[in-house]
């Protein structure tokens, strides 16, 4: 028993590191290849490291291309829209859990079916509605855009975590005196923190990694998007694979910042409602 105990063990860890590893070797070789000199990128072949690394690609990016530029376009685009449909999404949310009211159902299923159409179908209605409202080749257009679609699911996930906590709450603070609206700000939203951190972080990593409408929707450099700001190193002629790399390892950096700073809230709002009792 306690051989198969320890033969379970093992193989459960060996499997997780496999997955671990699995999940990870395309950033490392994202790294990898970011670190290569261009006079080494064909000819050592295929190595798990170059003989010699060198930030060559990470210069030229930085000081010659319009990298800095994508990636504050995609940072404002980004924060912007996670600020906005946390708040809307919040509010939704919390009306869908507490309230009644007539066309409930309704609203639910055309938001529902908001999610159903191929964005490809949408591109063409959307673009012709940016271009009445002289939204295009603007960030706030991307910033509508994104929101709107990321509202829908947004609304059904802060619904969830409203539906987890009990009305009780609610109503031992209005017996006390408190407004609606006061219960909701310094009891509920507290104990939504987790839920809003799980929606920041799924917006903004839906807005940053974004190609198809900051493609088809601005067509300027100067309101280019980080995604889009990647095919610049692709040319007619060949792809400089060291400076895309690079460019993508760079961009990596507020994602991950982003999460570190959202972590505790976010775990906990993974695991909200996983272990009951």
């Amino acid at each position: 028993m306690r051989a198969s105990r320890i033969a379970g063990t093992l193989a459960h860890r060996l499997s997780v590191l496999l997955f671990v590893v699995f999940a990870l070797f395309p950033l490392f070789w994202l790294l990898k290849v970011s670190l290569t000199p261009n006079d080494l990128m064909y000819s050592e072949g295929v190595r798990l490291w170059p003989s010699r690394v060198s930030l060559e690609h990470f210069r030229f990016v930085l000081q010659n291309s319009n990298f800095p530029l994508f990636f504050r376009n995609s940072l404002i685009v980004s924060l912007s829209t996670a600020a906005i449909v946390t708040v809307i999404a919040a509010l939704g949310g919390y009306a869908f859990s507490r309230f009644r009211f007539r066309g409930k159902l309704v609203v639910t299923g055309l938001l529902l079916v908001t999610q159903m159409f191929p964005l490809v179908m949408l591109i063409a209605p959307i673009f012709r509605m940016l271009t009445t409202l002289g939204l295009t080749n603007s960030l706030t257009g991307l910033v509508v855009v994104y929101t709107a679609f990321n509202v829908p699911f947004a609304i059904f996930l802060m619904q969830s975590f409203f539906d987890a906590i009990p009305r009780d709450l609610e109503e031992a603070a209005e017996i006390d005196g408190a407004s609606r609206f006061r219960a909701f700000r310094e009891i509920i939203v507290p104990l939504t923190l987790p839920g809003m951190a799980a929606t920041l972080g799924f917006v903004f990593t839906a807005a940053w990694s974004e190609l198809l409408f900051a493609l088809m929707l601005v067509s300027k450099a100067d309101a280019s998007t980080f995604p889009v700001g990647l095919l610049s190193f692709v040319s007619k002629f060949g792809v400089d694979f060291g400076q895309m790399m690079a460019a993508g390892v760079l961009a990596l950096i507020p994602a991950v910042l982003f999460f570190l700073l959202i972590q505790r809230f976010l775990v906990a709002g993974l695991t909200a409602g996983a272990v009951k009792g």
